[in-house]
């Protein structure tokens, strides 16, 4: 078939192949028709088809690339709004564990809000939100460590900006209490670490924010820790008078 010069041919069979999941095989036969039928009522459904034996074949990187080059080179086309989808889906694919660096999770967010943007009565609206949020988790999980990674290192003051940005960008974080109490114990253990005329101000910042968890965590099991915080942060207080 690939030596054949039949490009009606080809056609028949690289769509045999697809229908019978011989995914390389139809790979090939499309990728060699598209630049013979480039032009032609075929092009479209030809340059579809091979995009989907690539995915099929497990080339995210690739097919992401070919699902959106499809939408941009047939903006009128039948399959423009799964083309569209699939691009976004395909870097939801290639998300790597939290742990990693995000730049796919982040570009998967913006392709699927770009995706609800552009057609917000899709009926794939309700699968972006779902695939959202689990992008999304993936981020908060990745801060929500480095807060941590702060901390056992004794980076107080890292603790103490990141918890700020942290409480932002994730409201509804099952972190946040966590984070609240780690925030409270960095003050404190700034606040001891400091120079004599920064640790006023740190204690207070100990004392504020155990006010506040106490407000919002009343039944936290990080709250007898919290309170022996307090305590301590009190005593610290009145001895610099």
């Amino acid at each position: 078939m690939l030596k054949s010069t039949d490009y009606d041919l080809k056609l028949t069979k690289a769509k045999e192949y697809f229908d019978k999941k011989y995914y390389i095989k139809s790979s090939q036969l499309f990728e060699e028709l598209i630049p013979y039928v480039k032009g032609t009522e075929k092009a479209e459904d030809v340059y579809y088809y091979y995009t989907w034996s690539e995915y099929h074949l497990g080339d995210y990187i690739l097919s992401q690339y070919h699902f959106k080059n499809y939408a941009r080179q047939f903006p009128n086309g039948k399959h423009v709004e799964e083309c569209y989808f699939m691009n976004a889906y395909c870097y939801f694919l290639n998300s790597p564990n939290y742990k990693l660096d995000q730049t796919n999770t982040k570009s998967a967010i913006k392709e699927f809000q770009a995706f609800v943007d552009m057609y917000p009565e899709s009926k794939r609206i309700d699968t972006c939100n779902l695939l959202i949020d689990k992008l999304r988790y993936k981020l908060e999980k990745k801060d929500y460590e480095i807060i941590k990674q702060y901390h056992k290192l004794s980076e107080w003051k890292a603790v103490i900006v990141s918890a700020k940005d942290y409480a932002k960008d994730y409201p509804n974080s099952p972190y946040n209490e966590e984070i609240a109490f780690l925030t409270i114990d960095s003050y404190y253990l700034l606040a001891i670490n400091s120079v004599f005329n920064k640790k006023e101000e740190r204690i207070n910042g100990a004392i504020e924010n155990y006010v506040k968890f106490l407000d919002l965590y009343p039944n936290s099991s990080y709250l007898s820790r919290a309170e022996e915080i307090y305590n301590a942060c009190i005593r610290l207080k009145n001895n610099l008078d």
